[in-house]
């Protein structure tokens, strides 16, 4: 009776190799199939959705919207119409934003450009800011708007708001270093 023995040979990989190691302001993004480090800023889906509006009330007879059962991967833009937009940072009165607990985030967006911050979520329901468990995302400054990399929310009726800006004000020329201010 013979033995066969195989001892597999182990292949060590580079720890760097694909996304393991992406440079900073860049992220492992997955595009037709493809994962590579990718700059978010050049590589997002667009959430153009008027219900997301902070100024959007709902009722009792309102479409009421869900975050929780998105497939969120990758990273996100805000816009309210034409206009870009972003996550509020203070916490957004109930039954806003197409839904009964808007969501916000807990501390400020980041200011450097290509600067990546990560944040809280929170939600408002029942007189609290933050009533259901949060969760974290990531948020990049690019050039002029901010991009999201958005996570699910524990449970439905949660869902993330948008609204303009006004922390941005823009000279004419676009490609000026200095084209946004603080106001």
């Amino acid at each position: 009776m013979f033995i066969l023995c195989f001892v597999p040979h182990i292949l060590f990989d580079d720890p760097c190799t694909g996304c393991r190691c992406c440079a900073s302001g860049t992220d492992c993004i997955t595009t037709n199939g493809v994962v590579q480090c990718l700059d978010p800023c050049d590589t997002y889906t667009v959430l153009n959705d008027a219900w997301r509006s902070t100024e959007n009330t709902v009722d009792y007879y309102s479409s009421i919207n869900c975050d929780m059962y998105i497939a969120w991967s990758g990273w996100y833009r805000f816009y309210l119409g034409q206009t870009s937009a972003q996550i509020p940072e203070k916490c957004v009165a109930e039954r806003r934003c197409g839904t009964y607990a808007p969501l916000w985030i807990n501390g400020n967006h980041p200011v450097q450009l290509n600067e990546i911050v990560t944040r809280t979520v929170c939600n408002a329901w029942s007189g609290s800011c933050c009533l259901f468990p949060s969760h974290t995302i990531q948020i990049k400054l690019c050039y002029g708007y901010y991009v999201y990399k958005l996570q699910q929310p524990s449970t439905c009726w949660l869902a993330y708001c948008a609204g303009i800006s006004t922390r941005w004000r823009w000279t004419s020329d676009p490609h000026s270093l200095f084209s946004h201010c603080w106001n």
